[in-house]
């Protein structure tokens, strides 16, 4: 856990605040505000999600909401709009149904989303909580969201939302097991599993990231998240088609919303930790070159950090745009057949390099 930086210890000197009262209040006011953030980033991404899409296939995006009135902030507060839409809505809860749990789904599925982000290093010296088993953590909570998705399916007493559940557990545990093992890549890289560390570890340079050594897992574990977070091409868990609207088919107002919000949150995770294990965080690419500049524009920042993750989210958009929603069954092959054997494969790979001390290892358990 962060210690209480200098520039605030003054105000707590003044008021007389005891050492333990003072790491408990910069806690919760830190965790607050990054929760804050990240519900507002979550928001504004689902208007650039429309206004990306509606790009790519040349039609208009959303423009009616103004702010003000204004000409130039049209659909800047559409998530707003829709925010306030979804909190007048009812929730309507079936009669059949197991109401507890049915009310408790959409929670289970929001509250590990949001969880997930103490252990994420933002900027150099800076995580909520400074977590040594940090992947271990992330790897318990981003497996506790299908329960979520399976009590929903359940509770509804539906047969069309408890089909669209099993679709969820069987593409959630395939594609979990192809995602662990590419972070069992990254640990045997890294050498650790504290996410600071494995960022403190690619220093140098884009050539010392972890995306060349483990380009296969790289693309494996960014892939798996798409199908983790249910985003097309893998959302035949909610294929309108075929079950109505998956396991959400019952839910409305606020209740619907929370699956939505763990979706989108999820989306800025997956493209976070894709940026932390296998592009260095916020460490700079130009780092190593040399050139004059500013510490946090050459060594790094939360600039890099974010930027990265953009780019991660335009490729989410960019294939929602692109590829037709792929069968059942060909999403079970890929995950079965093709990433988990191709992860396992690496791995074995991985270690004989490691053994040997040859290429990208001789450096990263370094000989």
């Amino acid at each position: 856990m962060n210690a209480v930086p200098q520039f605030i210890q003054p105000l707590f000197d003044l008021l007389g605040v005891a050492d333990w009262l003072r790491f408990v209040i910069w806690t919760v006011v830190t965790a607050l505000v990054m929760f804050i953030t990240i519900i507002l980033c979550m928001a504004f991404l689902t208007l650039v999600e429309r206004r990306v899409i509606g790009s790519m296939q040349a039609r208009i995006g959303p423009n009616r909401i103004q702010l003000f009135g204004l000409p130039y902030f049209r659909g800047l507060v559409q998530p707003f709009a829709d925010v306030l839409k979804l909190m007048f809505k009812e929730i309507i809860i079936p009669s059949s149904s197991n109401k507890f749990l049915f009310l408790l789904a959409p929670l289970l599925a929001a509250i590990p989303a949001l969880a997930t982000w103490a252990v994420m290093p933002f900027w150099p010296g800076f995580t909520v909580a400074n977590v040594d088993a940090g992947l271990l953590y992330i790897l318990a909570l981003t497996s506790t969201g299908v329960y979520g998705v399976i009590l929903a399916g359940w509770a509804a007493n539906s047969k069309y939302a408890f089909l669209g559940a099993m679709r969820a557990a069987a593409q959630v545990v395939a594609y979990e097991i192809a995602m662990g093992f590419a972070l069992v890549g990254v640990v045997m890289a890294s050498g650790s599993l504290n996410l600071g560390e494995i960022i403190q570890i690619q220093q140098g340079g884009v050539t010392h990231w972890l995306w060349l050594p483990l380009l296969p897992l790289f693309i494996i574990y960014f892939i798996s998240g798409v199908a983790e977070t249910n985003r097309a091409p893998f959302d035949v868990v909610e294929g309108e088609s075929e079950i109505v609207a998956g396991f959400h088919v019952d839910y409305s107002g606020m209740a619907f919303a929370l699956f939505f919000v763990a979706e989108y949150i999820n989306m800025i995770l997956i493209s976070a930790l894709t940026s932390v294990f296998f592009l260095g965080g916020w460490l700079s690419p130009l780092e190593g070159f040399n050139l004059p500049g500013p510490d946090w524009l050459m060594k790094g920042s939360i600039i890099w950090l974010l930027a990265k993750v953009g780019f991660f989210l335009f490729i989410y958009l960019w294939i929602r745009a692109t590829f037709p929603r792929y069968r059942y069954d060909q999403i079970m092959r890929l995950g079965w057949k093709v990433f988990i054997p191709l992860t396992i494969v690496w791995i074995v790979v991985e270690a004989g390099m490691a053994l040997a001390k040859v290429g990208p290892w001789a450096r990263l358990m370094g000989a």
